[in-house]
């Protein structure tokens, strides 16, 4: 059986490793706002007949949803180096 490793950004790597715990939240912050956003921006597109409230009913939906689905992380085999 051969082994696999998962693939790491490392310049990523490097830029986190020099943030403060702080930024490392807010960055975190910002990515899940950039998703919710883009989650919301889909939904509306594909049920524009809806209020504010039933989208954001939607897209609590969508999340939920999301949540139950596994990981697949993108994995590359050791030796294609």
């Amino acid at each position: 059986m051969s082994s696999v490793i998962t693939h790491t950004d490392m310049e990523l790597m490097r830029l986190r490793v020099a943030m403060s715990p702080g930024q490392r939240i807010q960055a975190m912050l910002a990515a899940r706002e950039l998703m919710v956003g883009i989650v919301r921006g889909r939904l509306r597109q594909q049920y524009p007949e809806l209020s504010d409230p039933e989208l954001n009913l939607k897209v609590i939906e969508e999340l939920e949803r999301v949540k139950t689905i596994r990981a697949w992380p993108q994995l590359i085999p050791a030796n294609s180096r």
